[in-house]
């Protein structure tokens, strides 16, 4: 085949063997407008085929012959349910020495390596096709099921809906909740997008406020027990929040919950990398066009969550953005991806190189005293950067309470359940497989209250103390260490 020619730009086609999946493909073909010529050994089978106005002519493919007879064609398809006489063509095509696109028929795993050894393009076998189909017809099914199970649940509610993102929250969690929020707009219900703690990362301030997303301190709202629905989005990486007296209506997440959720709508897929690649799932269901500021927060959404399509990337997270790049605002993707650093940041990122140490591919550092705690989740992701490194720890000092933030890439390490298993008791852990956070109040770990005569102190011990545990949950205590220069 000559370079730079593809398959959808091909005119001539053989089908070899025309049973039942031929006899598709062949039509499919014709109504195409495709040149195709039919080989079969039935004389009967060929009969009927010319009958319907199909070229088709009776040969064995299993003979010699066949190279002759399919030399001016492009793509060759055996189709064939024989594999043997499957076989025999692929060897007797690819000794001819022409460069044609052969797809072929296998009927299972050792047949299919078999014929991609005989030289072979492409190889089918029917059986993973169909089992690939009923997953997607499944998965269809069930999107659609859970769309008229949600969309059940918005015509229901009065007085508006409370939409909580998890702490701190970060683009996906946002970009989740803007989307639902435009769902639930579709039914005429206000939805309000609380949060808890802070927006910390100058990226998610850029993206908060580029954007013009409306956010409101959970300390700001009405009680959710006077909002006619409340739903979680992305929630697990910060833990269950406190509800108070409110129930939660509905559940989204990408993580699953270490216990059961109790809410009237579920939908969990850990088999996705992102909750924005599941809400764009439901854009598509109810069949919404997405305003240019809900497609450019779900498409910035799915790529920080998967670090730009380099981590823990599906399937389904590529179609999602695919699906999502039309609609974005391209200009303003840019303008949230490259905010200038902050002083703050600058300098806890320099603390946490200097006072770094390093056991195995793990690191440990103490940022000391802070003043924005997201800049610690900074640190983590840039130390991650260094060579040999596979998991970081920063953490730091601030208004009473020690935060930590962590990030992994170390398949074999879940970096929040070593972070719960470390700190349980002293401190509030949260997190998954690559990240995870902990706020420890500063009293209850060190005994000691805050003041400017004790803060070296305070600073010492909570080092000592914390990478301590830190290590020895790593399982790396008494290994060599250092500090990675």
């Amino acid at each position: 085949m000559s370079a730079g020619v593809s398959v959808s730009s091909m005119s001539t086609y053989a089908i070899l063997g025309c049973g039942s999946v031929g006899h598709a493909v062949a039509e499919e073909l014709t109504d195409e407008g495709k040149d195709v010529l039919i080989l079969d050994k039935d004389e009967s089978r060929v009969e009927a085929l010319r009958d319907q106005d199909l070229n088709a002519q009776a040969t064995n493919i299993a003979e010699p012959e066949l190279a002759d007879v399919v030399a001016d064609r492009d793509v060759i398809l055996i189709l064939s349910s024989d594999v043997e006489a499957n076989k025999a063509a692929v060897s007797t095509i690819r000794d001819r020495g022409d460069d044609q696109f052969i797809v072929v028929r296998a009927s299972d795993p050792v047949s299919e390596d078999e014929l991609t050894t005989l030289g072979a393009d492409v190889v089918i076998n029917p059986s993973e096709v169909i089992a690939d189909s009923a997953l997607r017809s499944v998965e269809s099914g069930e999107l659609e099921y859970k769309a008229r199970q949600l969309a059940d649940i918005l015509r229901e509610t009065d007085h508006g809906m409370a939409i909580l993102t998890h702490d701190n929250p970060d683009p996906d969690s946002l970009a989740s909740a803007i989307a639902l929020q435009a769902i639930a707009r579709e039914y005429d219900i206000e939805a309000d997008i609380l949060y808890s703690g802070d927006m910390g990362h100058q990226e998610n301030r850029a993206f908060v406020n580029i954007l013009g997303i409306e956010l409101t301190p959970r300390s700001d709202a009405k009680p959710l027990e006077e909002y006619g629905a409340v739903a979680l989005v992305d929630h697990m990486k910060s833990g269950m929040p406190d509800l108070g007296a409110a129930e939660i209506t509905v559940f989204i997440d990408h993580f699953e919950p270490d216990e059961g959720i109790d809410a009237r709508f579920t939908d969990v897929r850990p088999n996705v990398s992102s909750t924005s690649t599941i809400l764009t799932k439901y854009i598509q269901e109810f069949d919404l066009s997405p305003s240019k500021a809900v497609a450019t927060a779900l498409l910035y959404g799915i790529r920080a969550e998967t670090l730009d399509f380099k981590r823990d990337t599906t399937p389904a997270d590529l179609t999602a953005a695919a699906y999502l790049y039309p609609f974005a605002d391209h200009d303003t993707l840019e303008k949230v991806e490259s905010p200038s650093m902050s002083p703050e940041t600058l300098d806890v990122l320099a603390e946490a190189i200097q006072n770094r140490e390093v056991q195995g591919s793990h690191l440990v550092s103490n940022a000391g005293f802070i003043r924005d705690r997201d800049a610690l989740t900074q640190a983590a992701q840039h130390l991650l950067n260094l060579e040999g490194i596979t998991t970081t720890a920063v953490f730091g000092i601030a208004d009473d309470t020690i935060y930590l933030a962590a990030r992994s890439k170390d398949i074999r390490m879940n970096i929040g359940k070593i972070l719960s298993d470390a700190f349980t008791g002293i401190g509030e852990a949260g997190g998954h497989s690559t990240q995870g956070s902990v706020e420890i109040p500063l009293g209850i770990f060190t005994g000691i209250e805050s003041n400017d005569d004790n803060r070296d102190t305070l600073l010492q011990l909570t080092e000592e103390a914390v990478k301590r545990k830190l290590f020895r949950a790593m399982g790396v205590e008494g290994s060599e260490s250092g500090n990675g220069s």
